[in-house]
């Protein structure tokens, strides 16, 4: 089977770690992958031991030239399928590529923000599949009009192997820059508004007075790194805050850290749940998006309302105080990742998808 894989995204997290989780799990099972992506860009130089590479200009949603640069690529590489992973212009200009040319297009949807129904009908006859990662998309999609019998769910996945590790401490330490005594707290997400970093901010005071050696560390970058660095000052907790940047150790990094907290207003399913998780950190996130089938009430975790800073600091606390209980959340997530987020899984989800459509259209493989 050949597969053209097309995602617009620049950096290696988030949809595009996932791509490359596939794009391998295809190959090890002898499936071609054609990737389009970005010139230059991190998944592409990832992706080609595995993938015959094509990088494009890719200038986002309104990017009409990418259905002609698409339409070439499909018709000198002839994929069995078409599979679209990024909103950022594929969803559409890649699904009209995909019909001009006849060739079969599944979309994979990652987040869970509503669309008008008219998007949804007029977008989705675009596709012939359309893969939720989580459930809660699923409903989203299906309320805003989606035809159920095009939708499938196939979860994202992590390698919970590589995080399934014990943590040196010490070095971690050393490399963020911070000490190592005291509990630390992670955040794991692009410093955007609805991943909610400032609900967490607002939290910290009443932590820190409880805890003065409270380490708070956000992992990932975005054009809110200036405003947090200034509210946490603001709120007189600069000196535990630490803005980290994007990580590529973070199987090295996570199994350091106390506790995750996730405080997101909208979130698909929540990959940086997913690794810290196998990494057996117990997490604290919102009741928001796909959340509650990656963090379990309970099981691996603690649920809170969406945007409220006294829940959620609460919460903590209850945690902070409570190591036992945070080794007995730890180990159950890792349990988790094991059995329902595997790649093994994931890659086969995909394929069944793949099959079915192909056998649609008469081709069996």
């Amino acid at each position: 089977m050949r597969i053209l894989h097309v995602e617009g995204g620049r950096h290696l997290y988030g949809g595009a770690f996932q791509v490359l989780h596939l794009i391998r799990g295809l190959h090890a099972r002898d499936h071609a992958n054609l990737l389009a992506c970005p010139r230059g860009c991190d998944l592409g130089a990832a992706a080609a031991p595995c993938a015959q590479v094509s990088g494009l200009p890719m200038h986002g949603d309104a990017d009409v030239l990418l259905v002609p640069r698409l339409l070439r690529l499909i018709r000198s590489t002839g994929p069995d399928l078409v599979h679209l992973h990024s909103r950022i212009g594929a969803d559409v200009m890649g699904g009209i590529a995909g019909r001009l040319t006849g060739v079969p297009v599944v979309h994979t949807r990652r987040v869970d923000n509503p669309e008008a129904a008219w998007l949804v009908r007029l977008k989705y006859r675009l596709h012939d599949r359309v893969i939720a990662i989580s459930q809660e998309i699923g409903r989203v999609l299906t309320a805003g009009g989606l035809p159920a019998d095009k939708l499938r769910v196939v979860r994202s996945a992590v390698d919970w192997q590589r995080y399934a590790r014990p943590g040196d401490r010490a070095a971690a330490a050393r490399r963020l820059g911070i000490p190592a005594d005291g509990p630390w707290i992670a955040v794991v997400a692009q410093l955007i508004e609805r991943k909610g970093h400032r609900f967490l901010l607002r939290a910290l005071p009443a932590l820190v007075a409880a805890h003065p050696d409270l380490r708070v560390i956000f992992f990932g970058q975005g054009p809110l790194a200036a405003n947090l660095a200034q509210e946490a000052r603001a709120l007189g907790v600069a000196e535990q805050v630490t803005l980290a940047g994007f990580r590529s150790d973070l199987d090295e990094l996570l199994p350091c850290v106390d506790l995750l907290v996730h405080p997101a207003l909208i979130e698909g399913l929540g990959v940086s749940l997913l690794q810290a998780a196998s990494a057996g950190v117990p997490i604290i996130a919102s009741r928001a998006g796909g959340i509650p089938e990656a963090v379990r009430d309970g099981e691996n975790g603690v649920l809170v309302t969406p945007g409220d800073p006294a829940a959620l600091g609460a919460s903590i606390a209850a945690l902070l105080a409570n190591p036992e209980r945070r080794r007995a959340l730890g180990a159950a997530g890792q349990a988790l990742m094991a059995r329902e987020f595997s790649i093994d899984a994931m890659v086969e989800g995909n394929l069944a998808v793949y099959r079915e459509l192909l056998d649609e259209a008469g081709r069996h493989f």
